[in-house]
């Protein structure tokens, strides 16, 4: 009886103090008329318990410190954070108030509501906190990402290399048998429309991100390095865990994919400051272009502002170098880190490296296969008795879509998908292994049929064949090697795009160098380039797409994503992109214990 009684006037004097905060808090509010712009993270932010952050509130105008209060769970943030935040009184002198706090984190697992009060108006976010689970279901995690991989990347490929009859394919690719699949959205904060560097930003961080930005949310601050930074992926495994890292890329490894597992910036173009946030983080594994940002300014060829040398840098820390294919197989053999540099630029593709041989290739004629790149990078990081997260991006199939140049981009998805048989092939033998393969966005791109070079018609377009007339392609793959041996054939795929500045039509392969569609005029207005005007059969085809734009732009589709191993059952039905972060999270159990 006395317990209960005691019970009773605990539960009273409970109800008192809520009943008070809550008129103090409408008393608080009930004054002035300025509220909270932005709070980041943003509203249904789902965050790794203990990961880091930066924490920032935006107010719409100049306040005094005495103007606001920032609760968390009806806390004071101070006390959620362990730290008092830097009050900016007008930050960057756009006369408005800001509140910062660098680098902290939420260390229990749950649901959160952050409320700003200021002089009268409330604003408020909730934010979903996860625990990863205590014990790792995979021991590695290798993530595949082919960039702007869409499903005509997927189908071209599979026609390309094993070939078609009789309604039937004559083989399957190697993520053909993957047996977790899902619908993924890609859109980012700031549109419906995604790039590169806010989807990869989203699979490294579990936050959502803008166009252009890397491992930050946009705010308003005018420098491109200030804005409230997510921690990586990259960074989470170097703080909390003894695992490898690699990065491989056969674009500039500071381009947005590649940069996305170290990166914080709203200015994707920030490359020299990228190359120092590899530096910092030092994956063990470094494989891709980009030498250019590498080298010191007084090198002939460098895009460095300064005459930081990060090759002798990384060499200093003990990285291994290799320049071509022949070092990187062999320093691959004994290296326990590794800097691969091939390419000043984005590394060339399989069409014109392997296939055509043709001048595109000259500067660099040795350069790795993605193949050669991922079984080194495997070699290396497998010496890691704790495991290893390994990035692959196929970064061309991307970078040949823009220009509408498909042939080149299907040759490079058969490539990302032999890579992807490496890594099954040692998941065989080291099955405590997830394999991941998706795209960080899509491209709207179709195969609608063929195009038959022996129909007798004076336009090229007569000869594209759609239902019954479209037949299957005669392309050949006599050496077995798992691409076309030209796709330069007299019945080939009929692959259009479906947004396009002002180019020429030609209905077939460009075998001299990539596709450049649109050209700037006097205007500078991108209109379609003249020299292939003159091709036979050419049609001009008048853009969809404003003409401030010279290529196809991404589209909007969902990407599939597909899985393999231990954790890959958490990939199903729709997800959205900040959700395979999670999944990677939580098959590594990492986060979980301090390293």
């Amino acid at each position: 009886m006395q317990i209960n009684k005691l019970k009773e006037h605990s539960m009273r004097i409970c109800s008192v103090k809520r009943a008070v905060q809550t008129v103090g808090l409408l008393l608080f509010i009930s004054h002035g008329a300025v509220f909270a712009d932005t709070i980041y993270p943003i509203d249904r932010a789902v965050m790794l318990r203990g990961g880091k952050f930066d924490f920032k509130v935006e107010f719409d105008k100049q306040l005094a410190k005495s103007d606001f209060k920032v609760l968390i769970n009806g806390k004071q943030y101070k006390d959620v954070f362990n730290k008092e935040g830097e009050f900016i009184d007008n930050e960057d002198g756009l006369g408005a108030s800001s509140l910062l706090l660098r680098n902290v984190s939420i260390d229990k697992e749950g649901e959160y509501k952050v409320q700003v009060i200021a002089n009268g108006k409330l604003s408020e976010v909730a934010w979903s906190v996860y625990a990863p689970p205590s014990k790792p279901k995979a021991k590695n995690v290798i993530l595949f990402v082919g960039d702007g991989l869409s499903v005509a990347h997927r189908t071209g490929a599979r026609i390309f290399s094993k070939g078609i009859g009789e309604g039937k394919t004559n083989g399957r690719l190697f993520i053909d048998d993957f047996p977790y699949m899902a619908f993924v959205g890609t859109s980012s904060t700031d549109s419906i429309a995604a790039d590169s560097a806010n989807t990869m930003s989203a699979y490294m961080t579990g936050h959502k991100s803008g166009v252009n930005a890397l491992g930050v949310y946009i705010s308003r601050a005018k420098d491109s390095l200030s804005h409230p930074k997510q921690e990586t992926l990259g960074e989470l495994i170097r703080r909390t865990s003894n695992k490898a890292i690699g990065v491989v890329s056969d674009a500039e490894l500071e381009d947005a994919t590649p940069a996305a597992v170290v990166s914080h910036t709203r200015r994707r173009a920030d490359k020299n400051e990228i190359v120092e946030m590899f530096y910092n983080v030092k994956p063990d594994v470094i494989l891709g272009g980009g030498s250019a940002y590498f080298l010191p300014k007084s090198t002939p060829g460098s895009k460095r502002k300064d005459d930081i040398n990060y090759i002798e840098k990384f060499q200093n820390d003990g990285f291994a170098l290799a320049t071509d294919a022949d070092e990187l197989k062999e320093k691959s053999k004994n290296a326990k880190k590794l800097l691969g540099l091939f390419h000043s630029g984005n590394m060339d593709g399989v069409l014109d490296r392997r296939i055509l041989k043709n001048e595109v290739t000259k500067n660099f004629p040795n350069q790795p296969d993605l193949t050669q790149m991922t079984a080194a990078a495997l070699d290396v990081l497998s010496k890691n008795k704790d495991g290893f997260f390994l990035m692959v991006e196929a970064a061309l199939i991307d970078k040949a879509t823009h220009p509408l140049d498909w042939e080149r981009a299907f040759y490079d998805t058969i490539m990302l998908d032999k890579s992807v048989g490496i890594a099954k092939e040692f998941a065989k033998k080291n099955p405590d292994t997830l394999i991941i393969v998706l795209g960080d966005h899509t491209h709207g791109i179709s195969i609608i049929g063929t195009v038959d070079d022996s129909k007798p018609a004076n336009e090229m377009r007569e000869k594209v064949g759609v239902y019954a007339e479209a037949g299957f392609p005669n392309y050949q793959d006599e050496n077995k090697d798992g691409y076309p041996d030209t796709p330069n054939v007299s019945k080939r795929l009929a692959v259009f795009i479906n947004n396009f500045p002002d180019h020429y039509e030609t209905f077939k392969p460009k075998l001299d160098a990539q596709f450049t569609p649109a050209i700037k005029n006097e205007k500078d207005e991108y209109v379609a380039n003249a020299a292939y005007k003159n091709v036979e059969g050419a049609v001009f085809r008048e853009g969809n797409i404003p003409r401030s734009q010279d290529t196809g732009v991404h589209s909007v589709d969902d990407m599939v994503v597909q899985a393999f191993g231990p954790g890959g059952e958490a990939i199903k039905g729709y997800m959205d992109n900040t959700e395979i972060f999670k999944v990677i999270v939580n098959a590594l159990a990492i986060g979980h214990n301090k390293k």
